[in-house]
C-alpha cells in the first residue's frame, strides 16, 4: 500500500489528518494535508471514504 494526495484537489479540510493522524497531517505553510506514513495504517480506508474531494489515492 502506498498513500498520496492529489495536492490540487486536496482544500485542506482536515478531515483525513483527525481521522488517522498516523499517516496524515495538514500542513500549514501550504494549508493542505500531507502523507507523513505512505505505508499506510488500517485507518487510511476511512480517511479515503470520508475526503470531501477524493483526494487520497491509494496504490
Amino acid at each position: 500500500m502506498i498513500v498520496r494526495i492529489e495536492e490540487d484537489e486536496c482544500i485542506g479540510c482536515g478531515v483525513c489528518a483527525q481521522i488517522c493522524p498516523d499517516v496524515f497531517a495538514l500542513d500549514d505553510a501550504v494549508g493542505k494535508a500531507k502523507v507523513i506514513k505512505p505505508d499506510g495504517s488500517p485507518c487510511v480506508q476511512e480517511a479515503v471514504d470520508s475526503c470531501p474531494v477524493s483526494c487520497i489515492k491509494v496504490d
